[in-house]
């Protein structure tokens, strides 16, 4: 089964990071991630952010290119799951 990851919000509730910019890839596509693995590294004007693959799977396809701007909700890619 193939699921989308979008972007979750990140930090503290009253302060939560809504958009940013995808500073590098830590997952290489086709790489089998457990559920808390490390996906992507994403920077705002004040911090940067590790992103967590949200299950175990195999990392199927990319979505976004490092670099680009993107937003809570985007989807950043596609895990295949068992």
């Amino acid at each position: 089964m193939q699921i989308e990851i979008p972007l979750p919000s990140l930090g503290d509730e009253d302060d939560a990071v809504q958009t940013g910019t995808v500073a590098f890839w830590l997952a290489e596509t086709g790489a089998e991630l457990k559920e808390g693995d490390d996906l992507l590294e994403l920077t705002t004007d004040k911090a940067a952010f590790v992103v967590p693959a949200p299950q175990a799977g195999r990392l199927a396809e990319r979505r976004v290119k490092e670099g680009d701007a993107i937003r809570v909700g985007d989807i950043l890619g596609i895990l295949e799951t068992v």
